[in-house]
């Protein structure tokens, strides 16, 4: 699993290429694609598998099992694609002092240190007007090697305070270096017919990748991205490095128990078992495919009324009801460089298995019902649980956990991979703790119901 999960996050540099691997490898195994434009009723069925994405960027695929009937519950996880990056801006042509830089904007909250002295490259989604249809189409695109760096300032030009406490000016510092201006200017950059907001070589690399004209391209959506592959390391072979898995390892794992519940479990499965891939967590998830808009809550309605000749909103709510979101996103490892950093009692460890997060302020949604619920889930496929609480005296991150509870009405439980250098351009993890989160997923797709049923916490719940 360890290195087949590496080959997936090599090739999903950005949240675009990630939704079009993932689809791909759903429709290898027999889901079927859906489209937000046109109707689904009478599409789908139980028994069925289906996905939809919205900007290229956002997934939710599903299953329905077979003995499903409107008003029965939804088992949903939910990740991101996103994460924190350097983004090519709409004009990005620049240069200083002999040399042509690219200019980026910031996007999210990255430990930005962590780019300088690193072989980079593009990646992202271009539009390009195609000259026999005279349409615009979407292509994605990655510049398979490196072409952009930005180097650091050397120890003999900085003051020993400089030296002592690293600053990034992220609009000045973060700006890479592309080629010398004579190398790239004079590269036919007169040529009327190319987009004048960007140096003509990046538009000529970029047309080389996707197979057409330079001029052909009309606007481009473009990340920085790091050009060595994901590495598995240690003694024991235990850690693995990559870009990114902050958060496609939930990707990976949500999309591998989908489909393994799909080939074994679909039978004696009375509801909908669901992943959501949202674009935008990193910044905050408002946007038309982020977490706070209706995507999430729009895919149940139209599910739930596909088996329904008219819709019937009482069938939904009691859905509603019965659900439960898991919100998977990476947590925090103790480092044992900054132990002091951890609450003293809330510790996880890489390869410790899935960390179960709380926090009563609501940065996460975990309560102590959903808390419950995922503990006897894991130990019922054997699987261990980590447990974090976030100290006092530091801040909190949060997910789309707290989001998709207020918007639903859904219980949810926040959970997590455990990983040290979080946001940075590589982060690390534990390899057991893949397949620890898999098992514990597609645990929750086969299992959920039995164990629902086992629970009468509210005066509202069924006795």
């Amino acid at each position: 699993m360890p290195t087949e999960f590496l080959e997936y996050i090599d090739s999903t540099p950005t949240p675009f290429h990630l939704c079009n691997v993932t689809g791909e490898r759903l429709v290898a195994q027999g889901f079927i694609r859906l489209r937000e434009q046109e109707s689904w009723l009478g599409v789908i069925k139980p028994g069925g598998k289906y996905f939809f994405t919205r900007n290229d960027s956002t997934l939710v695929a599903f299953t329905v099992g077979s003995k499903f009937e409107p008003g029965n519950p939804f088992k949903a996880v939910g990740a991101h694609t996103d994460s924190p990056v350097l983004k090519v801006k709409p004009i990005s042509k620049r240069s200083a002092h002999g040399y042509l830089q690219v200019g980026v904007e910031c996007y999210g909250g990255g430990l930005w240190h962590t780019w300088f002295d690193r072989e980079l490259t593009v990646a992202g989604r271009v539009i390009i007007k195609n000259k026999t249809t005279n349409r615009f189409e979407s292509k994605f695109v990655k510049v398979n090697r490196p072409i952009l760096r930005i180097p650091n300032l050397c120890i003999h030009l900085q003051t020993g305070e400089e030296r002592q406490a690293f600053k990034v000016n992220k609009e000045i510092h973060l700006q890479p270096i592309f080629s010398m201006v004579n190398d790239s200017l004079n590269d036919g950059d007169t040529d009327a017919d190319l987009d004048t907001r960007h140096v003509p070589t990046l538009l000529r690399l970029l047309a080389e990748e996707i197979g057409c004209d330079a001029a052909d391209i009309k606007d481009l959506e473009l990340s920085l991205c790091d050009t060595q592959p994901g590495q598995i390391w240690g003694a024991n072979n235990e850690f693995l490095s990559s870009p990114r898995l902050d958060n496609q390892v939930h990707c990976y794992t949500s999309m591998k128990a989908l489909v393994a519940h799909a080939e074994i479990g679909l039978e004696s499965d009375n509801g909908i078992s669901m992943i959501a891939m949202f674009d935008h967590e990193e910044v905050g998830s408002q946007s038309t495919q982020g977490a706070c808009s209706p995507i999430f809550k729009d895919a149940i309605i139209r599910i739930s009324d596909s088996f329904l000749e008219f819709a019937n909103s009482e069938n939904f709510r009691i859905s509603l009801s019965k659900s439960l979101l898991l919100s998977a996103d990476v947590a925090h490892a103790i480092h044992p460089n900054y132990a002091s950093k951890h609450e003293q009692c809330h510790q996880p460890k890489l390869n410790g298995g899935t960390v179960l997060k709380v926090n009563d302020n609501q940065r996460y949604a975990t309560d102590s019902v959903s808390g419950l619920f995922f503990r006897e889930l894991a130990r019922g496929v054997n699987q261990p649980v980590q447990e974090f609480v976030v100290r006092n005296d530091c801040p909190c991150g949060t997910t789309i956990g707290p989001i998709i509870a207020a918007n639903t009405g859904i219980r949810t439980c926040d959970i997590g991979v455990p990983s040290l250098s979080m946001h940075s351009i590589r982060e690390t993890i534990g390899v057991k703790d893949i397949a620890n989160n898999y098992e514990i997923l597609k645990g929750f797709f086969a299992n959920y119901e039995a164990l629902r049923t086992n629970f009468q916490i509210s005066e509202s719940d069924p006795k």
